[in-house]
């Protein structure tokens, strides 16, 4: 990654982090892990069934000195991940890991801050058992979530469109023509 990317994931985590703990009306944990031993800061919490909750801010792709045309875009997970030693000596009263559900949304850095007012509703929509969710996204998801029920594993439109096309960035003009029928086969599966 580079030292901007780096940059920006750290100061989006801490703003995040800690609006989300205030947002959330109940105690919010913040760790302060570091991501280069690969147990990133995170926030944790325990639930109305005295379950333990976690959310995750990570990279999911960053320009480095290699690629630094990659797309910089970001995964905010709940409940799913590894590294959750941290949070689970945070409170030694809890009933174990929220396994109920999860939630991972990838999204770009510009996006994740509007984000934050929807992600507490919908947590505390989850904590309330309720099974809907029907508040708009601030940013549409792909695909559009119109009648369909939220996905566990969402994508916002913009940061699917530039992970597609950062995809093909890297492809020569000879290269698709070569592989033009096995590309439309992966379209179709894809």
């Amino acid at each position: 990654m580079t030292p901007e990317a780096i940059r920006i994931i750290s100061q989006l985590r801490r703003e995040f982090y800690s609006l989300f703990a205030a947002a959330m009306e109940v105690p919010v944990n913040v760790t302060n892990g570091s991501s280069s031993t690969g147990n990133p800061p995170m926030a944790s919490w325990i639930d109305d069934q005295q379950r333990l909750n976690y959310l995750r801010i990570y990279v999911h792709t960053a320009p480095d000195q290699l690629i630094p045309e990659r797309p910089f875009i970001l995964r905010l997970s709940l409940n799913k991940g590894g590294g959750v030693a941290t949070a689970t000596k945070w409170r030694r009263d809890h009933q174990g890991l929220n396994q109920d559900w999860h939630f991972e949304l990838t999204l770009l850095p510009e996006e994740i801050l509007d984000f934050l007012p929807w992600l507490v509703s919908l947590v505390k929509s989850h904590d309330q058992g309720s099974a809907l969710f029907a508040q708009e996204p601030p940013h549409p998801f792909y695909p559009k979530i119109s009648d369909e029920p939220l996905s566990n594993d969402s994508w916002t439109q913009k940061a699917h469109q530039e992970s597609r096309n950062g995809e093909f960035s890297f492809i020569s003009k000879d290269d698709i023509t070569l592989q033009s029928s096995s590309l439309t086969g992966l379209q179709q599966v894809y």
